[in-house]
């Protein structure tokens, strides 16, 4: 028996196959991690000058960082943003970071230390968004289709507009990264279910961008808005820095994306009879609602009809309310497609919308925290560990059959592309 492990919450999981089966270990392109990045972020902010950015005494600075279900370096990317914004001519006291949470619920002060270093957090201004505040909202006009520009007060009323992320693969969206952060993160919960609502249009999937209706629709936002500045990094598959682009939001992202392209874009020779697949570990499996996004990658990978082991240890439940609620009367994945279609767009209800296009003609396996009951609910066959799915398929087919098998490490960042 072969064995291999994969990520599983802060941990992994191990597991053995037959000898006798094929398998692939898809993955990113290895890169190296920058051996400083504090100064290679610090040299690339040094690099945008400072009469474009400056301003006076009473001048505001707001940036948008990323919420505990990303894997943000946030210890490294603010520092050198900080001290840079102060270099220029912003007074502590007149910077502000809001945390980005889209249409998740909004961080507690308590859980500020988990993305923040406690001296920022002592230091300066820290607020938590939320998207159903409608006195913390703005309306700002509306995108060519149709998408009220509604975003956080705070933020858009700043002398200067900030975003800080990571730019990788993005199952509807092409691409995280640039003002997506802003438009999305701190938008109210209306903008986003109207941009989401065109997740299953054409052009709509990982690493398309000028094509894909949900990124332009975002990109038209943040000029609606203005922002002025992105800080993105592009991480390797152990969550280090490999690049750090600085400057227009535009830009970085054009830069960014042929970076992230090399990286994670893995090309396949033919589909596979059985796919293993986790988001990447903590926090991208903080809980279902997250863990999903590896399915989309991995079915990318799978032949019609074969079966797939999500591995998520969802924490946090299923991180969606609306989603869990709406899926209480579900008992099929036809059921879900049907519904969807005949209903109004609802966010929550759309990840249901997302798990079934790649489960209804194939076994999802699930290995969570969560109980085998809330799996079901989930319309996924619950597992208690990667062995188990295994046997489990196994017991379902001819076990003298080989499953050509691919594990996915980092579903959430792997993009497979077949060859047939």
């Amino acid at each position: 028996m072969a064995e291999y492990s994969i990520p599983y919450g802060k941990s992994k999981q191990s597991f053995h196959l037959p000898e006798d089966w094929p398998v692939s270990i898809l993955k990113p392109e290895h890169r190296d991690a920058l051996e400083n990045p504090i100064q290679e972020i610090s040299a690339s902010l040094k690099r945008l000058g400072k009469n474009l950015y400056a301003q006076g005494d009473t001048s505001t600075a707001v940036i948008a960082i990323n919420d505990k279900t990303r894997p943000v370096p946030h210890h490294f990317l603010l520092p050198p943003l900080l001290s840079w914004l102060e270099e220029v001519g912003y007074k502590r006291e007149n910077i502000t970071l809001i945390i980005a949470t889209g249409t998740h619920a909004p961080m507690l002060p308590e859980e500020h230390h988990l993305i923040v270093p406690e001296e920022i957090s002592r230091r300066y201004k820290i607020i938590s968004h939320d998207a159903e505040d409608k006195e913390n909202l703005i309306k700002l006009g509306k995108t060519a289709a149709g998408t009220p520009c509604t975003i956080n007060k705070i933020f858009a009323e700043a002398d200067l507009r900030v975003v800080v992320g990571n730019i990788e693969p993005h199952q509807y969206m092409g691409w995280s990264g640039g003002v997506k952060s802003a438009v999305i993160g701190l938008g109210g919960t209306e903008s986003i279910r109207t941009n989401h609502s065109m997740l299953t249009m054409e052009g709509a999937g990982p690493c398309r961008y000028e094509d894909n209706p949900v990124r332009q629709d975002v990109e038209e936002s943040g000029r609606i808005i203005g922002v002025h500045l992105a800080l993105n990094v592009v991480m390797n598959d152990s969550k280090e820095i490999v690049a750090v682009f600085a400057g227009d939001p535009l830009n970085v992202m054009k830069k960014g994306i042929k970076e992230a392209q090399f990286l994670f874009s893995v090309p396949i020779d033919s589909r596979f009879d059985l796919v293993i697949t986790s988001p990447g570990g903590y926090p991208k499996d903080i809980n279902l609602y997250q863990a999903q996004k590896a399915l989309r990658h991995a079915s990318m990978a799978a032949k019609p009809g074969a079966p797939m082991i999500l591995i998520g240890a969802c924490s946090e439940g299923i991180g969606s309310p609306p989603y869990e609620k709406w899926m209480k009367d579900k008992t099929s994945h036809h059921q879900v497609q049907e519904a969807f279609e005949h209903e109004e767009f609802k966010l929550g209800p759309h990840k249901a919308m997302l798990i079934t296009a790649d489960a209804i003609n194939r076994d999802v396996y699930l290995v969570s925290e969560l109980s085998d009951e809330t799996v079901r609910k989930m319309l996924l066959i619950p597992a208690s560990s990667v062995q188990e799915a295994i046997g489990m398929i196994q017991k379902t087919g001819d076990s003298s059959i080989s499953l050509k098998t691919a594990i996915l490490p980092y579903g959430n960042a792997t993009v497979p592309y077949p060859g047939d």
